[in-house]
């Protein structure tokens, strides 16, 4: 198994390489490794997964910037709705699960498009 050092290392020189234009780290990480630490390594112009404090600010900021990724998940879901003709505009949406990589950014991007969010998680009582 590789080390932690050893993947921040790598990750310092793919940002520093002027041929490499984006960077994904796939999750979940080794128990061994801090995902926070690892993730926060990445440039931000170079964030292909949009988990930079930067991107996931901008998402969540009304009329602020748009960010320059995306987490892919959450994302395809709201394209596959959009695709459907399904309107999400003033919908009631409920999302379970409250990670980082799908479920919150699922609810940013659905009250982006004007629904009313409730978020369900392992701690929500009284779920049918």
């Amino acid at each position: 198994s590789v080390s932690e050092s050893k993947v921040l290392e790598e990750i310092r020189k793919l940002n520093a390489d002027s041929r490499v234009h984006a960077i994904l780290v796939q999750l979940p990480l080794p128990q061994h490794m801090d995902e926070a630490k690892i993730l926060r390594e990445i440039a931000v112009e170079k964030d292909a997964d949009g988990f930079s404090a930067v991107n996931v600010g901008n998402m969540w900021m009304r009329g602020g910037i748009i960010p320059r990724a995306l987490p892919c998940t959450a994302a395809g879901c709201v394209e596959l709705l959009i695709r459907s003709n399904i309107q999400i505009k003033g919908k009631r949406c409920v999302v379970i699960g409250r990670s980082n990589i799908v479920g919150m950014p699922a609810a940013a991007l659905m009250m982006a498009k004007d629904a009313t969010v409730t978020v369900a998680h392992s701690k929500t009582n009284n779920l049918p």
